[in-house]
């Protein structure tokens, strides 16, 4: 038996010598990044930094409602808190925001004075509220006004419940009916405040529902004693120091003592833009997240604009997360990201809300079927096109929500009788429909976790829901054993990239001196075909073994 040794100080230099990977932005997208960088071994193959303009560890800012109102605290809504960075090895400046981007000395320059060198960078930087443009924002100073309130981070959170809490604050007004706006009321309203919902559009949710939705959603938003003022423009906040009401166009002023704007987001390009980065609406990327002309800079989540399109909900940026990982590490370089078919299910003040695809129907071959019971709030509108449904609306009452979200992503066949695809008339029921859903159909938006995803972790033990959606490391395919390098790969526990080749490696000395024949016969060789070896030799220059200790098939 010959044996080769692999010296142990060649494989610690080698370990010391990781690419540095720098994250800009610690929200949901660039955490969930990392994460997905992780699980690929990316701990192995970078040194990780990341940068985040707030102070706090990654969390999920789609709870921010829920601690509005009070049903969930802040440290119930964190995703990875700050021991979670010490434990993969990532070094996070909390509170620290990147001022400039060198792309030719690839270097990140921070507000601190720092300077960062990398290797690959991920821009994250995701989006802001949209302060529409209005007379009185501003005190002479600079300053918001006092009682002006974004809707975006914790902090607002935090600075919106104080102020609710503080006991002068009678009457509020939200600006934008959209779905922020509507948790923001209903919110403020458990407060014991005074609400008026003023929306620029012709109904409630306009992105998400047409107008008969929006009529009906309107009576239940009302019930809660929120009052409604759509189609009219906000043109003022008035007051010198502090708020004392707004002005709105073609209607009386309204008195009040807190504003908060939900009237949508921005994406946050200011510092792609000041680093010449390709900008229209976003950030151009493309199908690998890969931003344009630039060979080392990604970006993901609502800072990005792909093929055109600028995504503000979650499960879009859980995709682009997954492709980004595979390009990063390596572990899949043809994977690519070609769009999300949004399909959202929700619970807004209080109702239930479901919306994919079309609102109605635009060809006049287009079958539209709807139900309409304002009385109880539900109201159900779908949209069928060459017998495929191409959108749904679902209000107040959600059972049917697990078959269209399988039927519109899809394309099951739909049922002759269409009232099937609302009520229980044949289709499956609610229950039978999430039994019969396919295995990567998604089941939580929030989280982008499948149904597969969520019957593997319960069978493996999973008891939480944390532990459920934390990604997981694609599964390997067994290389063929056709080479030495092959069956030891095969053999090893654990991920192929959280592997190091063992310090001691014994094969028979026969395999240098026999002939080709023998070797190809007895399985150790992998004959006249290079397509084998190739492969594993790859790993084995992923795992940093010297070259002199590689098989040689």
């Amino acid at each position: 038996m010959a044996t080769v040794l692999v010296n142990p100080r060649t494989l610690r230099s080698a370990r010391k010598q990781r690419r540095q990977l720098v994250v800009i932005g610690n929200g949901m997208a660039g955490a969930r990044a990392v994460e997905e960088i992780l699980a690929r071994g990316g701990a192995d193959m970078f040194t990780i930094t990341m940068f985040g303009d707030e102070p706090y560890g990654n969390y999920n800012r789609i709870m921010l409602s829920h601690v509005l109102s009070g049903d969930e605290t802040d440290a119930g809504i964190l995703l990875n808190p700050l021991s979670w960075y010490q434990e993969n090895g990532i070094t996070l400046h909390a509170g620290v925001r990147v001022d400039r981007i060198d792309r030719f000395a690839k270097n990140v320059h921070s507000s601190d004075g720092r300077v960062t060198p990398y290797d690959t960078l991920v821009i994250a930087t995701g989006s802001r509220s949209h302060l529409p443009p209005m007379d009185g924002l501003y005190t002479p100073a600079g300053s918001l006004k006092q009682g002006i309130f974004g809707f975006r981070t914790i902090d607002d959170t935090r600075n919106m419940l104080a102020h609710a809490r503080a006991g002068h604050t009678r009457h509020a007004v939200v600006i934008g009916g959209g779905l922020l706006g509507l948790e923001a009321a209903s919110g403020l309203r458990r407060h014991g405040v005074s609400v008026d919902v003023v929306h620029s559009g012709g109904h409630l949710m306009s992105a998400q529902m047409g107008p008969d939705g929006g009529a009906v959603l309107r009576r239940s938003v009302e019930a809660l004693g929120i009052g409604v003022l759509t189609g009219c423009r906000t043109t003022a906040v008035l007051g010198t120091d502090r708020v004392t009401g707004v002005r709105l166009r073609d209607r009386p002023d309204l008195e009040c003592d807190m504003v908060v704007m939900a009237a949508g987001i921005r994406p946050n390009v200011d510092l792609a833009v000041l680093s010449g980065l390709p900008v229209e609406r976003a950030i151009v990327v493309d199908d690998s997240l890969r931003v344009q002309d630039e060979d080392d800079i990604y970006a993901v989540g609502e800072c990005v604009q792909h093929r055109g399109e600028v995504y503000g909900l979650v499960a879009p940026l859980w995709e682009q997360a997954v492709v980004l990982a595979n390009h990063v590490t390596g572990t899949d370089t043809s994977s690519a990201y070609l769009g999300t078919r949004t399909a959202t299910k929700l619970k807004v003040a209080g109702v239930e809300v479901a919306s994919m695809g079309l609102h109605g129907p635009e060809l006049d071959t287009d079958e539209h079927i709807v139900f309409s019971e304002p009385s109880r709030g539900v109201f159900k509108s779908i949209v069928v096109r060459d017998n495929k449904m191409v959108g749904a609306t679902l209000l107040g009452d959600s059972r049917k929500v697990a078959y269209l979200a399988q039927a519109y992503g899809s394309g099951l066949p739909l049922p002759e009788e269409r009232l099937g695809l609302m009520f229980d008339l044949g289709t499956p029921g609610g229950e039978t429909g999430v039994e019969e859903l396919d295995g990567g159909a998604q089941v939580c938006n929030c989280n982008g976790v499948s149904k597969d995803a969520l019957v593997q972790a319960v069978k493996g033990g999973c008891t939480t829901v944390a532990g459920a959606w934390k990604p997981r490391a694609p599964a390997r395919a067994a290389a063929p054993a056709s080479c030495w390098w092959a069956r030891w790969w095969n053999g090893l526990p654990g991920e192929p990239w959280r592997r190091t080749p063992p310090l001691t490696t014994t094969f028979p000395a026969s395999r240098w001196t026999r002939p080709r024949s023998w070797l190809k016969s007895e399985g150790w060789g992998c004959g006249p075909s290079p397509r084998c070896s190739r492969p594993w030799r790859r790993a084995a220059r992923r795992t940093r073994s010297p070259r002199w200790a590689w098989p040689r098939c």
